[in-house]
């Protein structure tokens, strides 16, 4: 079994670890660091190569990125660093750690694990994957075929406001309201991307995921609504996924 490296970027903490592809899980430990303040490009390079050294990692590596990815470019960047936009996600990474990345969108990586090993598996109509954390990241998926970048946390909201700062984890904790409140107001962001996609699944995913059951029946979509197999996981075993393929 060859592992491989999937690290998933995120907007608080940059986790990493490696995959085993047969399986679709996790081979080993989990390693984590802080996302760093601010997290300009030479700083994260920095945060990124204490994981591949962790690892003592010499393969190539997967990577989910907080942003628009485009053959390897940020397009974006919501929850990080403005400097990165324009720039190479896999050379900056890459050359800071003397190995190969592929960089692919953090919600888009998190999808593709989910459709491959986890609730999405077998699902032939349309299905979005939601990560539901510091912002909203959103993977759309129809035959099992991906629709990179769709970025549907940044849609206008409330006030002329991006959803996510509306219903997001990071919405629900700066506004220190209840699960249950949030909950209501997720609710209406799902009952607006299925008046929008009429989507069959929906797959949530990212750190509200753990908390599912304790608010799963204040969500009324008619379609599905499930929480993601690979919880946590999921960006790094899509990432590693992601780079394997190319």
């Amino acid at each position: 079994m060859n592992a491989i490296l999937g690290i998933d970027v995120g907007a608080s903490g940059i986790k990493g670890a490696l995959v085993d592809l047969e399986k679709g899980r996790l081979h080993g430990e989990r390693f984590r660091v802080p996302t760093p303040r601010p997290s300009t490009p030479e700083a994260m390079a920095g945060a990124v190569g204490e994981i591949v050294d962790f690892f003592g990692y010499s393969g190539i590596v997967g990577c989910g990125f907080p942003s628009i990815v485009k053959n390897g470019m940020a397009l974006s960047a919501a929850n990080i660093d403005h400097a990165w936009i324009g720039a190479n996600i896999e050379k900056v990474f890459g050359d800071a750690t003397q190995t190969t990345f592929f960089a692919t969108n953090d919600a888009d990586a998190a999808g593709i694990a989910e459709m491959r090993f986890g609730m999405g598996k077998g699902e032939q109509g349309l299905v979005f994957l939601i990560t539901i954390g510091t912002g909203l990241g959103t993977a759309l998926f129809y035959k099992g075929m991906l629709v990179p970048n769709t970025e549907l946390g940044h849609v206008m909201w409330k006030n002329g406001k991006s959803a996510e700062l509306y219903c997001s984890s990071g919405a629900r904790e700066r506004l220190k309201i209840s699960r249950k409140e949030w909950a209501g107001r997720f609710n209406e962001y799902l009952h607006h991307l299925e008046r929008l996609f009429s989507p069959d699944l929906f797959i949530l995913g990212g750190g509200e995921s753990k908390f599912f059951d304790s608010y799963k029946e204040l969500l009324t979509t008619n379609a599905r609504v499930v929480p993601a197999k690979l919880l946590n996981n999921a960006g790094i075993i899509g990432a590693a996924a992601f780079a394997a393929e190319q």
